[in-house]
């Protein structure tokens, strides 16, 4: 997934499906709100304001998930260099 810099507080991720989809993240310091919103080329189709207090969960979130998916993939190499080995 490719990731552009939109602005000073702000970075879009475009979409695993392609067709002009993605999610912007803008952080809005004076309303302490981060925003998330969904583009479809040029233009914006939904929104969504995160107040930056809930931000930390979102990222332990994201955290966990990752870690997941790193174990995850971690096993299957093992698993697959141990067969290798055997056989």
């Amino acid at each position: 997934m490719a990731q552009q810099r939109i602005s000073r507080t702000g970075t879009a991720f475009t979409d695993l499906r392609g067709d002009g989809r993605s999610l912007r993240a803008t952080w809005h310091q004076e309303q302490q709100v981060v925003v998330l919103s969904i583009w479809r080329n040029n233009v914006c189709v939904s929104t969504f304001r995160l107040a930056a207090d809930e931000v930390p969960d979102l990222i332990t979130l994201l955290h966990q998930g990752l870690d997941e998916a790193y174990d995850v993939a971690r096993e299957r190499v093992e698993r697959l260099g141990r067969a290798s080995q055997a056989g």
